[in-house]
């Protein structure tokens, strides 16, 4: 790697380069406030100097708890300059969550505004200063380089402790490198509404300030449909990221919302073939880009442009190919992700690193790698085509069943359904007794009679759910990812167990 793009990879001196290469260009937008390069970089700076004179130094994990807004991008910058690294968390979080999160981050300071968030753990306050910087300010002289640390994101862990996985600078400066997926430029204006501990939040926000655009932060707790025509009416939002959930929402509920955009970026699980062919026949113009990719690889690896073709391919809309500076192997069927986008580890957890990031002998070369748990299928044309998570795949009555294959067959024998999700009904042990189908019906309040007597006479006896139950949306997450749990709750009793005589 040259010195150049070494600096390229640095989130904090890029912003600063863009700050004087267009002082009054604007930064960020919130409501009526707008905030230039300029004063961006100086309020950084001071508040930079400020975080130094209360403590904190290179390789510290300070963790930030505000609101969207300018002063919580001002703080991330403020963080990054002194060499430390921040995690964003939710202010309304339980006490309990806060104390563990910011106890695994071995925190004495903690960026907020929110009144007692500060006593879940014990970590000093700092809140930002109302008044902008009086003049100029010195920073402090620290040396950073990409590969070192730049934020943790905290992400569901197999034991019920959340996983703190530390990303580097270059990890997020990847994705907007010369011939990534997107012409992100100046004039990239993309709304900030991901939930602030995701590493979406870390695709609205880089790739708007790095690219020198603009950032339009949204106050909802999500990006619906005004809040997206607001964006592009009022501020010229051209670019915009949606859970593959959402994207479904919007589509079904206000689908010229899209109008004005030049781009949609999707994804986070597999995307519906009817919602994205409405969509691309509606809006021919604006790119679709399917991306993949662990939080442990730093929002893609690979992404895709979607074409209408797609939507005929067996198994679903490809994924399709790595990122600069990533790579994608499959070992066993398994997608493992090398490159620039790994993160560090996993903190305090030198065990499970080494398990999820192994070295292997990969085309002659030893590769550091990181096991996704997913399964894909490279194509002759090198597009990379996601074939579900190992640990979804269910066996029932001695059968291997891939629940994304029932979806599918089961959206495209019931015309009156709009979005499908296949769930295992497990009992007490963890044993899979039976498939579920949830189904979003294309006209809202449709009980979809006759819909279980469609798919006896067409699935295997393995693929056939117990129960078809129309539902008006598939929940989700705070994350806006499906939320398998409240759908299991939505769910029909089971079936009674035969008598002990058979009848």
């Amino acid at each position: 790697m040259t010195a150049r793009q070494d600096r390229d990879d640095v989130l904090h001196e890029v912003v600063a380069r863009r700050a004087a290469e267009r002082p009054g260009a604007t930064a960020v937008v919130h409501g009526a406030r707008r905030l230039s390069y300029a004063e961006l970089d100086a309020t950084a700076r001071a508040w930079a100097a400020d975080l130094h004179a209360r403590g904190v130094r290179p390789g510290d994990l300070v963790p930030v708890l505000l609101p969207r807004g300018a002063d919580l991008i001002t703080a991330i910058l403020a963080v990054l300059r002194l060499g430390a690294a921040y995690a964003l968390l939710d202010p309304a979080w339980p006490d309990r969550r806060l104390a563990e999160v910011i106890g695994r981050l071995d925190a004495s300071l903690a960026v907020t505004t929110a009144p007692g968030a500060h006593r879940a753990a014990p970590a000093e306050a700092w809140t930002p200063p109302s008044d902008p910087p009086a003049g100029p300010v010195a920073p402090p002289a620290v040396e950073v380089t990409g590969a070192d640390p730049a934020c943790v994101f905290f992400t569901s862990g197999t034991t019920g402790r959340p996983k703190g996985v530390l990303s580097p600078h270059r990890a997020t400066a990847r994705l907007v490198r010369p011939g990534t997926f997107a012409a992100f430029g100046t004039g990239t204006v993309v709304p900030l509404a991901a939930a602030l501990p995701w590493d979406a939040f870390s695709l609205e926000l880089w790739t708007a300030l790095l690219s020198g655009g603009t950032s339009v932060v949204v106050d909802e707790p999500y990006l619906t449909g005004p809040a997206l025509r607001e964006a592009v009416d009022r501020t010229g939002a051209d670019t915009v990221w949606l859970t593959a959930a959402l994207f479904d929402l919007t589509v079904d509920e206000d689908p010229d919302a899209f109008t004005g955009l030049r781009r949609v970026m999707t994804g986070g699980e597999r995307l519906s073939v009817p919602h994205v062919r409405r969509f691309l026949r509606r809006h021919p113009g604006i790119a679709l880009i399917n991306g993949y990719g662990p939080v442990e690889s730093t929002v893609f690896a690979t992404t895709h442009r979607v074409t209408e073709a797609d939507c005929d391919v067996p198994g679903g809309i490809p994924v399709g190919r790595p990122v600069p500076g990533t790579g994608v192997h499959l070992v066993d069927g398994e997608i493992c992700v090398s490159g620039d986008g790994l993160a560090l580890g996993y903190l305090g957890e030198p065990e499970l690193t080494a398990e999820k990031f192994p070295t292997l002998r990969i085309d002659g070369e030893d590769v550091r790698v990181y096991r996704t748990g997913d399964l894909g299928l490279l194509g002759e044309d090198g597009v990379l085509h996601y074939r579900g998570r190992a640990d979804r795949q269910v066996k029932i009555r001695g059968h291997r069943v891939e629940p994304a294959e029932v979806e599918r067959q089961i959206e495209a024998l019931l015309p009156a359904v709009r979005g499908c999700r296949v769930v295992a009904r497990r009992d007490g042990a963890g044993t899979v007794r039976a498939l579920l189908a949830f189904c979003v019906p294309a006209t809202p309040g449709d009980p979809l009679t006759g819909a279980a007597e469609v798919l006896a006479g067409a699935l295997v006896p393995y693929h056939l759910p117990e129960a078809v139950v129309a539902v008006d949306e598939l929940p989700r997450t705070a994350n806006g990812k499906l939320d398998e749990r409240a759908l299991l709750a939505l769910a029909p009793p089971p079936p009674a167990p035969p008598a002990p005589d058979g009848t």
